[in-house]
């Protein structure tokens, strides 16, 4: 697998011979011509100018071959046997295990801890958005949320959203933090989505027991994204549709879904792409078991067991994924979805909401030379990860 960072790109690239998925579209025998880290041209057939490195997506992927942008992955805590919350070795050693699976670009997520962990947590991360490109920001997925839908978070470590501790956390990213999953029944919680966009960042609900009238408050308030949709929240009943019909039903929210057939049902799946087109991210929540073995591993505080890739507690609730997003975008693609629907699931849309759709999750000039080659089986092939993010 051929692999670019952000500080050795420095000359010219042409990948021809593909069928490139950008942005709804598919083209066939397409090529895109990468300079310095950005897409600079792309076209048809063999009217490429020479390049320093030229790929042939046949030779490469074989016959079908799949050009996309890198994948961009904004909620994951893990992968090859390291949890994002240990420290920056562990989030560089998971970020490359993910990054051979295409995910070109990463927000690091963030279980619920003390507050002075997850302010030296978002801190650690701010440095690492400045060092490494791939890491794009922080999640806080914690520790604003619903005991009763709290999952795989320590309950004794969650609290209602004071507006001095918001403030705190959001500080400590010095404007990297992307997301907060908050529960917008909290006291303050309405509040308190308020001021975290009005800090540039995404709120998002999730962990929540918040009814249908309360999820559309959220998002009148400013709340965005649906995080990883229908896990942690009510269901769909035919006389209280919940917090997941508000958000298909509303176009400003982007509806996260973990599409491992097991957090999720394939039919699941294809419902939630029918319910939101354009509006999906598909997301990993990967664990640190993720392209790791199976066994016992630690989330947060809690110590999760993981057999035949299911990572559980002790309660039994599932403790994240085992998933990687080349394996989300073909489970998509099995239950239904249009290959350009699952594409844009792993590229356009979830760069999009957090912000960085100007600049990530496309094959098109003017834009981050994030770049994967897939297989027509959807195995990753090659990886190219472009230039640092403009900030």
């Amino acid at each position: 697998m051929a692999e670019l960072t952000h500080s050795s790109v420095s000359g010219s690239l042409v990948i021809h011979s593909a069928r490139i998925v950008s942005a709804g579209t598919i083209v066939d025998d397409g090529w895109a011509r990468i300079e310095d880290g950005r897409f600079v041209e792309t076209g048809t057939g063999s009217d490429w100018a020479p390049a320093e490195t030229v790929i042939d997506a046949r030779e490469t992927a074989g016959a079908g071959a799949i050009l996309t942008a890198g994948f961009v992955d904004i909620h994951g805590h893990g992968g090859g046997g390291a949890a994002f919350d240990e420290g920056i070795d562990a989030i560089r050693h998971a970020r490359a295990m993910h990054r051979a699976h295409g995910t070109t670009r990463a927000v690091v997520s963030l279980v619920t801890a003390s507050l002075d962990a997850l302010e030296a947590r978002v801190a650690a991360v701010a440095d690492l958005v400045d060092s490494d490109a791939d890491i794009i920001g922080s999640h806080l997925e914690g520790p604003f949320l619903d005991p009763a839908h709290k999952g795989a978070h320590d309950a004794a470590l969650l609290r209602d959203p004071a507006p001095e501790e918001v403030a705190r956390l959001l500080a400590a990213g010095r404007g990297t933090v992307r997301q907060v999953t908050i529960a917008p029944e909290l006291p303050g919680g309405l509040d308190a989505i308020r001021a975290i966009v009005a800090a540039g960042a995404a709120a998002a609900i999730g962990h929540t027991s918040a009814d249908d009238a309360m999820a559309r408050a959220a998002f009148e308030a400013g709340a965005t994204i649906l995080t990883h949709a229908f896990n942690a929240m009510p269901s769909i009943h035919h006389r209280a549709p919940g917090p997941v019909l508000a958000a298909a039903a509303d176009h400003r929210v982007i509806l996260e879904a973990i599409a491992d057939n097991v957090h999720l049902h394939p039919h699941i799946i294809k419902l939630v792409f029918d319910s939101a087109p354009g509006r999906v991210a598909l997301v990993t929540d990967a664990m640190a078991a993720a392209g790791s073995a199976d066994g016992q591993y630690i989330l947060g505080a809690l110590e999760v067991t993981v057999e035949q890739g299911v990572a559980r507690i002790a309660s039994g609730s599932i403790a994240g994924s085992t998933l990687t997003q080349d394996v989300a975008l073909r489970r998509a693609v099995e239950a239904g979805a249009s290959l350009e629907a699952a594409v844009d699931a792993v590229t356009t849309t979830p760069a999009a909401a957090v912000g960085l759709g100007d600049q990530l999750g496309r094959v098109s000039a003017g834009y981050l030379g994030d770049a994967v080659l897939l297989t027509s089986d959807f195995k990753v092939a090659g990886v190219w990860t472009g230039a640092a993010l403009a900030r």
